[in-house]
């Protein structure tokens, strides 16, 4: 994100103000206009968050569906239930972003006077504040739509008989049954 950041701010994308969706006295999602401290980042910060977040996510879905979860579901089915569950952590993240995005920034930048290094250190604490937020409600969300449906045959590749056991096949071609 920092780099992403980086690059857009070298846009006059800072100078364009993204508040939008107003809850009470701040935004859903609230990056005004100007370089951080002072400002907000504009639409260049609003965007490299977005970006840097989209493509993580799409990485996850397939680690997840594929490596984590080994789920056997239909993959058009999980995506898109992935896709709500990124609009919904989205939403959620700006939303818990608005609490804690400026005091963190005044924190590094201002009151421990680290300028750009305490830009960065602040990119990175919320990017890992995100990701938290993203783990609490993203996992339970997994469990369902990344499940594994029982196949016709056990680990081994074997059929299931009446009772669970596993039944395999002697060399004299008869169907076996191991207890």
């Amino acid at each position: 994100m920092p780099v992403l950041k980086a690059g857009f701010n070298g846009t006059d994308l800072v100078d364009v103000n993204m508040q939008v969706m107003p809850i009470g006295d701040t935004f859903v999602f609230d990056y005004p206009a100007g370089a951080l401290p002072d400002g907000g980042g504009g639409l260049a910060y609003f965007l490299a968050v977005q970006v840097t977040i989209a493509v993580a996510q799409t990485i996850n879905f397939f680690l997840q569906r594929n490596v984590t979860f080994k789920s056997n579901t239909n993959p058009w089915r999980a995506a898109a239930w992935y896709v709500v569950a990124y609009v919904v952590i989205t939403f959620v993240a700006a939303v818990a972003q608005g609490f804690y995005k400026t005091p963190i920034y005044d924190l590094f930048i201002d009151t421990w006077g680290l300028g750009a290094t305490g830009e960065t250190l602040g990119d990175l604490t919320t990017m890992l504040i995100n990701a938290g937020i993203s783990v609490l409600v993203f996992y339970p969300i997994f469990k369902v739509i990344f499940r594994r449906e029982p196949e016709d045959g056990d680990d081994d590749g074997h059929a299931i008989g009446p009772g669970g056991a596993a039944q395999g096949t002697s060399s004299a071609g008869m169907t076996t049954a191991s207890i």
